[in-house]
């Protein structure tokens, strides 16, 4: 996993912890047996269209990117057991439940990736 920071199109941060995909197995995985999100963190998810909550404890918020880093579609408290996808998503940005509400996050905002030192 790569950490780093999401900042939207204004260059102001969005999360402050932010751990990204490297590899196939990570995107797989994403939070399965991992802690909570706390607020400000969050998972970056590469080459994915649609997640899948199964065998998750809590609900989550995710973020669907297209390939330009603009919100495709915001999935709210995702629960347990659920799936959810968007069309022409290429990158997943998984959040604790209320998350996106709280940062704002709508359809059309542009958020990219910055790695830490």
């Amino acid at each position: 996993m790569r950490l780093g920071t999401v900042l939207d199109e204004a260059g102001r941060i969005v999360l402050e912890r932010g751990r990204r995909t490297t590899n196939a197995w990570e995107r797989a995985r994403g939070q399965l047996g991992r802690p909570l999100l706390a607020p400000g963190e969050g998972l970056w998810i590469d080459h994915c269209g649609s997640v899948h909550t199964f065998g998750m404890r809590s609900a989550l918020d995710v973020v669907f990117m297209g390939s330009t880093g603009s919100i495709l579609k915001v999935a709210t408290t995702l629960r347990p057991f659920r799936f959810a996808g968007a069309w022409g998503a290429r990158t997943a940005l998984e959040l604790g439940a209320g998350e996106a509400v709280r940062l704002d996050l709508k359809r059309g905002m542009c958020l990219t990736w910055q790695d830490q030192p």
